[in-house]
């Protein structure tokens, strides 16, 4: 009879622990990478880096229990909030002019939080430091990468965010928990190169957008580092206070630009808003219905130079109560996402500042890229988090020989 030379070995636990690898590999280290070279790196990648963890939490049991936590999720404030957009957005599918496009739409958004959430149940209660050191080296090594292609001329970004900038989008918002995760464990030196880098490729980038969100983000990451409860509570509510009080931007900014001098483009484009909200003031109650903001502009719904806005698109798209759960949303969301670990307030609150205001200044978030993106942001967060159970290197004890 032959035995093993490892009686105590559990092939299911190894298998676990190399398919968990290849999947925070794939998450942590490839997306920021692929993000500079093909549009499609996100939408294929996270799903299927999320598929190997929790195939590893299957393998060796450790999810543990997953129903009460997807409870409390839904149950919390925030969860709650959540599910009243996804339903209104639901029920706008009986009055938009594209249902077959928002319905499409409508499943990917539902797709994307689902993985979200298997992703959150699979992550590990403790994630291991080798894994996540994976993050910041993927984002340096994208960041180093992606400079000589912005100075040899990466391409314009488009709304489809399309080419080198796409990438440069994705950094900046990866940046933050990798930054995190830095500081957590000590290396405040090389945070500070990694975040040199990225702003390097920022900056480099012709859209200003990469820039503005950095820059956004630096902005609520020093003040959260400064007040933690002033900085979470201040970004919260100008978040969700953005987005209730919408409809008066263009009446406020328009009168301002013209003083400014700001070029005919953003002129037009305010007073295109300001115009739908005076001609269908009924409108803001219940929006035109998912998709319209974007389909709207090919089918002559919309003028061209209709505003590209977070803004502007939730309030014309779902109205009222789209615009309230989603206000909603993003302050309980802030207000809880310090939770127990506060080194990690200012990383958290910088992404929530950097994602918003690419929403507001022009991304495509309609696009399923945008959303899967903000899903593994949030995971990469969790995994931080989880990274915290022990923040000092065990000292070594010397027993004397009795």
């Amino acid at each position: 009879m032959v035995r093993s030379a490892l009686p105590t070995a559990n092939p299911s636990t190894d298998a676990a622990a190399l398919l968990r690898r290849l999947g925070f590999a794939l998450l942590l280290f490839a997306i920021p990478l692929a993000a500079l070279f093909t549009r499609r790196a996100l939408v294929i990648m996270a799903p299927l880096a999320v598929a190997l963890v929790a195939m590893a939490a299957l393998l060796d049991g450790s999810a543990k229990n997953p129903w009460q936590r997807i409870v409390g999720f839904v149950t919390s404030r925030a969860g709650l909030a959540g599910l009243v957009l996804v339903l209104w957005a639901a029920m706008s599918l009986i009055w938009t002019p594209f249902p077959a496009q928002a319905s499409e739409r409508l499943l990917n958004i539902v797709a994307m939080g689902l993985m979200g959430v298997a992703g959150y149940l699979a992550l590990p209660e403790r994630m291991r430091s080798a894994n996540l050191y994976l993050l910041p080296v993927g984002v340096g090594l994208a960041a180093l990468i992606g400079i000589p292609m912005l100075l040899r001329g990466g391409g314009h970004l488009d709304p489809d965010g399309l080419g080198v900038e796409r990438g440069m989008v994705t950094l900046v918002l990866v940046l933050w928990p990798a930054l995190t995760w830095l500081h957590s464990r000590g290396r405040n030196l090389e945070a500070v190169a990694l975040a040199l880098a990225v702003a390097v490729g920022a900056f480099l980038t012709e859209d200003p957008l990469p820039l503005i969100g950095l820059t956004v983000g630096a902005l609520a990451f020093a003040l959260t580092a400064a007040s933690p409860w002033t900085g979470s509570r201040l970004i919260g509510l100008l978040m969700a206070g953005l987005l209730i009080a919408a409809p008066l931007v263009p009446f406020v900014l328009k009168p301002v630009a013209g003083v400014l001098g700001a070029d005919p483009s953003t002129l037009a484009s305010l007073e295109i808003w300001q115009g739908l909200v005076l001609k269908e003031p009924l409108r803001l109650l219940t929006g035109h219905g998912l998709e319209t903001a974007w389909r709207g502009r090919l089918f002559g719904l919309l003028p061209q130079t209709a505003p590209f806005s977070l803004l502007f698109e939730i309030w014309y798209e779902l109205g009222l109560v789209g615009a309230v759960s989603g206000a909603v949303l993003l302050c309980q969301a802030a207000f809880g996402a310090r939770g127990d670990r506060p080194i990690l307030g200012p990383g958290v609150m910088a992404s929530f500042a950097t994602a918003f205001s690419l929403g507001v200044c022009g991304i495509g978030t309609a696009q399923i890229w945008w959303f899967t993106a903000l899903v593994v942001l949030v995971l990469v967060f969790i995994a931080v988090e989880r990274g915290q159970f022990r923040t000092k290197r065990p000292k070594a004890i010397l027993h004397r020989l009795r």
